[in-house]
C-alpha cells in the first residue's frame, strides 16, 4: 500500500535510496507507454517499424546529449510500447559537488554513510540527474506529439538499473540489440 505523505497517498520510490542519480555511472533505462499501448509502431519480420510517434521517440532520444551535460548515449531501441536505452553520466573528476570515485568501465556502487542522499526522493533532484533527463525527454516527446495532434501518453514512471560491471553492461547491450527479434518473449509484450 502506498505511504501517506501530507495526508495524501503516494507510491514509495523505486530508486536506490543511498545513490545520487547524478553520479557517474552507466544507467539502463526502460520507459513504457501508458497501459502498454502500442503507440510506437509494430514488429515486422523481427524489425521495428516506427509509427509517427515512434519516430519522435527515436529522434528525441538522440537529442538528450544536446540538452544534458556530461551525458553519453549508448545502445537504444524503440519497441511498440516501450523504449530501452543506456545513458552514461561521465562528469570530470574535478566537477564541483562530485563525491563519486567510480569509473565509467566499472560503474560500481560506492558505499556511503551520507544519509541525506535519497532521504527525500520527492525533492527536485537537480539538473543532469537521471530523473531530470528522463523527465525532460518524456515531456519533449509528449509536447511534440500533442502539437501534431497525435494521441499519446507515457506511463508515469520509468525503470532504471545501475550497471555494476562490464559483464552486465555487455548483457544489457545484447538484450537491447536483440529486443525486436525476441519481442514475442519480451515481458512488456502485450498483443495488440
Amino acid at each position: 500500500m502506498p505511504d501517506l505523505y501530507n495526508n495524501k497517498y503516494r507510491t514509495t520510490s523505486t530508486r536506490l535510496q543511498k545513490w545520487d542519480y547524478g553520479w557517474n555511472a552507466i544507467y539502463f533505462i526502460t520507459i513504457c507507454t501508458k497501459y502498454r499501448l502500442h503507440f510506437f509502431g509494430e514488429i515486422k519480420d523481427n524489425k521495428m517499424c516506427l509509427s509517427d510517434i515512434g519516430i519522435l521517440v527515436n529522434h528525441y532520444w538522440y537529442e538528450i546529449k544536446n540538452h544534458s551535460n556530461y551525458i553519453k548515449l549508448d545502445s537504444f531501441v524503440v519497441m511498440p510500447n516501450h523504449v530501452h536505452g543506456i545513458l552514461i553520466i561521465e562528469k570530470p573528476y574535478n566537477y564541483s559537488n562530485y563525491n563519486d570515485t567510480n569509473r565509467r568501465d566499472k560503474a560500481c556502487l560506492v558505499s556511503t554513510s551520507m544519509d541525506q542522499i535519497g532521504h527525500n526522493r520527492y525533492q527536485n533532484q537537480g539538473k543532469n540527474t537521471i530523473s531530470s533527463i528522463i523527465g525532460s525527454y518524456k515531456s519533449a516527446v509528449s509536447r511534440q506529439a500533442h502539437s501534431l495532434g497525435l494521441e499519446f501518453q507515457w506511463q508515469s514512471r520509468f525503470y532504471d538499473l545501475i550497471v555494476r560491471d562490464n559483464k552486465a553492461y555487455l548483457q544489457i547491450k545484447k538484450y537491447i540489440i536483440n529486443n525486436p527479434k525476441n519481442w514475442r518473449d519480451d515481458r512488456f509484450h502485450i498483443p495488440s
